[in-house]
């Protein structure tokens, strides 16, 4: 599990700036959830091999009534949350009453504080930052984040804080195969893991940490061996649905990147939202295969239930490729179906495709459906191979195959899909266009032989 560094301060200093820097604009791992979209944004950076979650707070003690705060009640989880705060302050504005009110705040929760004087570029370091030491903070820093100033002095003393604080393995780690069960909260998750596991085999192994680290258990299913991670926490069945479950992107992220299957728990009382959606997108996005559970099923009419499933088509349109398996996890319905498609995707996602089989598949698509001209010239798909696992890659070579249009890219893959059976497994084609190798090998050569040596070529 990689490090949470939680970017924190008062509205309007920079600290969306910062996260973007930091992060390089990656913005394919933010995780902008209804709910969170005015506090939270997560992201990925990488630091001299070093690898951390970034976590970019909306201001906070801000001006904008009840919704101040929730935001605050957000913000304050995200600290909770962290291992290191970047605690941001404007240099322009110098030190206000708000700040001493953010520090005094988030010292009790006795977390690493770094003092960031941004926008200092129009003064001297450290007269930007004399004001600020007398709140006590030993790790000050003045910089720029608009004109990338102070940037990378900030980057490399991370990535010292980085190797000085790993965080430890999980206790279950070799158990077997890892399944992330994620989702919203109370959608059924804990409820999944108690039914799995059996309802005398609810033991909870809590890793050392914070309540942000997930929970292992050893899983076995038949003859086979797996490890269940469950990010909300595996309770007794006597408290299951009491309260409200703590929704943290950081444990599902973990979870994410730690498993070979996520489960993603949908539930279908409730219509598909956006929330779920981004949990699909940070799944795809660390090439994991997913599995789509659509709990609470047996509630349903027949009726609503061919409602929930019209839903579920037109809001996963960009991924009609996962698949879907409906359960009662209350009742214990749909467990084994849910376990088989388990088995199915991990065998699927490490299957090996040799080029025969993938020139094969190319071949049909060409000849079943050609793309269009550009220019007059057809692009022309000569041979595929694999191109490696997690995710699968195929590489397909060519000419002009910079000119392929998305929506033939698309009929490509999805023909892969289908002759492979590759429903659910994050799937990447590559194209490469065909140069010959010996084009440029005469470029440099003179006219004529040298006349230095006998073995001039």
């Amino acid at each position: 599990m990689s490090l949470v560094v939680t970017i924190i301060g008062r509205p309007n200093v920079g600290k969306s700036t910062l996260f973007n820097t930091l992060t390089e604009r990656r913005d394919a791992l933010v995780a902008d959830l209804p709910g969170l979209t005015r506090d939270r944004q997560y992201g990925e950076i990488t630091i001299q091999d070093m690898t951390a979650t970034l976590v970019d707070t909306g201001g906070m003690l801000g001006d904008e009534g009840d919704l101040t705060t929730l935001m605050d009640e957000q913000i304050m989880q995200a600290v909770e949350e962290a291992d290191l705060l970047l605690f941001v302050v404007s240099a322009k504005e110098g030190l206000v009453g708000d700040d001493e009110n953010i520090l005094n705040r988030v010292r009790t929760y006795q977390k690493p504080i770094w003092l960031l004087v941004n926008k200092a570029e129009s003064k001297d370091p450290d007269v930007a930052k004399a004001e600020f030491y007398q709140l006590g903070i030993e790790t000050l820093y003045a910089l720029s984040t608009a004109h990338r100033r102070g940037i990378t002095e900030l980057q490399n003393d991370l990535a010292d804080f980085l190797k000085k604080h790993p965080k430890p393995s999980p206790e279950w780690q070799d158990f077997g195969p890892k399944l992330a069960v994620i989702g919203r909260p109370n959608v059924g998750k804990s409820t999944l893991v108690n039914r799995l596991l059996g309802e005398n085999r609810v033991l909870a192994y809590d890793l050392p940490g914070t309540t942000r680290d997930s929970i292992y258990l050893p899983l076995r299913w038949d003859d086979a061996r797996y490890t269940l991670i469950d990010t909300a926490g595996v309770r007794r069945r006597a408290k299951i649905g009491e309260g409200v479950e703590k929704f943290s992107i950081i444990k599902t992220i973990d979870a994410i990147k730690a498993s070979q299957v996520c489960l993603l728990l949908i539930d279908a009382t409730e219509n598909i939202t956006d929330q779920d959606l981004h949990l699909i997108g940070l799944a795809v996005y660390h090439a994991k295969p997913v599995l789509l559970v659509i709990n609470k099923w047996d509630h349903l009419s027949e009726t609503h239930k061919q409602q929930v499933k019209n839903r579920l088509d037109h809001k996963l349109q960009a991924f009609q490729w996962l698949p879907r398996v409906y359960t009662s996890a209350l009742h214990g319905s749909g467990l084994r179906h849910v376990m088989e498609r388990v088995a199915l995707l991990i065998e699927r996602a490490n299957m090996p495709l040799t080029a025969n089989q993938l020139t094969n598949v190319l071949n049909e698509a060409y000849k079943a459906h050609q793309p269009p001209l550009v220019q007059g010239l057809s692009s022309q798909l000569k041979y595929a191979h694999s191109g490696g696992h997690h995710p699968m890659r195929i590489v397909i070579h060519g000419k002009r195959v910079d000119k392929l249009p998305d929506a033939y890219k698309r009929y490509l893959e999805n023909t892969f899909r289908d002759a492979f059976d590759l429903k659910g497994i994050p799937l990447v084609l590559q194209f490469k266009s065909g140069r010959n190798p010996y084009a440029n090998k005469n470029k440099n050569k003179p006219a004529f032989p040298s006349r230095r040596g006998k073995n001039y070529h």
